[in-house]
């Protein structure tokens, strides 16, 4: 039988093991769970990711382009006309108030990198590649510390399941920005 020719097939099973760690957390994620999430032969998942961390770094990486895609959408990071606290809440804001299972998500696989060193170079790059955008409108210590607080008002708000307070976080990043 000739083998089907499938393009889009490694993405198809990236986006299930999305699927099934927003469903079941990192526990419930083998080869066997994405196959049958993706309705493909077990095989496709082995061959496109020899093993779980493979697949784990894979969805990390698509999961950090949510967070791209958000920023991007926004362009107001570009504009040095904008307020840059008020421009990093608004888009926390809007970061949490989307599809939730996506942000769980990607917290879920960053803080996974702690127990699993494949995944800290991917942890990394997404705080060294908001670090330097942000560096674009203030100094690299500044940026990194921008970086922190987003993380850590994020965490809050997913593990204590309070709704994302939008005035707190830009005077939070207001302090961090203006040094006081």
């Amino acid at each position: 039988m000739a083998r089907r020719y499938d393009p889009e097939r490694r993405r198809r099973i990236i986006d299930a093991a999305i699927r099934v760690v927003g469903r079941s957390g990192i526990a419930g994620l083998s080869h066997r769970s994405v196959a049958a999430e993706a309705d493909v032969p077990l095989g496709s998942t082995t061959y496109h990711f020899k093993t779980l961390d493979e697949l784990m770094v894979a969805a990390l990486r698509q999961a950090n382009e949510g967070f791209a895609k958000t920023i991007a959408s926004r362009g107001g990071l570009e504009d040095t006309r904008t307020d840059l606290a008020t421009e990093l809440a608004g888009l926390l804001g809007e970061w949490l108030d989307g599809e939730r299972t996506g942000v769980e998500l990607e917290y879920e696989l960053y803080l996974a990198a702690l127990r699993r060193p494949a995944l800290r170079p991917v942890a990394a790059e997404w705080c060294e590649d908001v670090t330097v955008l942000l560096s674009r409108r203030t100094d690299p210590v500044t940026a990194r510390a921008l970086v922190a607080l987003m993380d850590g008002i994020c965490l809050q708000v997913l593990l204590t399941g309070t709704p994302y307070d939008e005035a707190y976080a830009r005077e939070m990043l207001d302090r961090v920005v203006s040094g006081t």
